[in-house]
């Protein structure tokens, strides 16, 4: 599918939805003992050696960086259970299997910083890819029932980065096949681009400060 190589042609980047993802609450095992940390977010601790806790992903990450902790990686990132998850997909090709909301985001992460923390690391990470494209191919299948007569399409889930990926290209597809079959349902492009300018004219989107 174009989005998942175009990044201009999705409603939000990559990093945004990773930085959203980031609140998702993993498994750590501390090194170190330390207090609570009250934060306005809630509160975590107090943090024992060898003895697990949860946390947000993104102070699971920043732990990590310091060497305080491993991350441990969630249930469903096993070998066998992607391994399940894989072959139902390929078996299922009416409906998708439910994987966590950010399971893309989450697994990138846990990759690129905990990667000695993720057993059997480049299997799972292949899974994880055969998954994705499993899923945007029963897409791009589902996709190709769109006609005149669709006013809507309805997918059930999808994660957050393919959503991502799919809503403005289904937008874009159901305009194309009203423009061409029924012109007087196609939304007047001009006045629809000064509507969203004006919804924009507060400044350009500022670049997420890493946490």
């Amino acid at each position: 599918m174009a989005g998942q190589s175009d990044p201009h042609l999705t409603l939000f980047s990559a990093e945004e939805i990773e930085f959203v993802a980031e609140d998702e609450m993993v498994e750590i095992v501390p090194n170190m003992r330390m207090d609570s940390l009250n934060l306005i977010c809630g509160d975590y601790g107090p943090f024992y050696p060898q003895i697990a806790t949860e946390v947000p992903l993104w102070l699971a990450i920043a732990l990590k960086k310091r060497g305080k902790c491993a991350i441990r990686p969630p249930e469903w990132m096993s070998v066998e259970k992607l391994t399940q998850t894989l072959e139902a997909e390929r078996e299922s090709q009416g409906s998708f299997q439910i994987l966590p909301f950010h399971y893309v985001e989450i697994s990138k992460l846990l990759f690129d910083h905990a990667r000695e923390d993720v057993p059997d690391m480049y299997l799972v990470r292949s899974l994880i890819e055969d998954i994705r494209d499993v899923r945007f191919h029963k897409v791009e299948t589902s996709l190709e029932s769109i006609d005149t007569r669709t006013s809507a399409v309805k997918i059930k889930d999808l994660s957050a980065m393919e959503v991502n990926i799919v809503r403005p290209f289904v937008g874009r597809a159901l305009q194309a096949i009203y423009k061409h079959g029924n012109p007087e349902l196609v939304p007047d492009q001009e006045r629809m681009t000064n509507v969203q300018s004006q919804g924009h004219d507060h400044g350009q989107r500022r670049p997420l400060r890493r946490r």
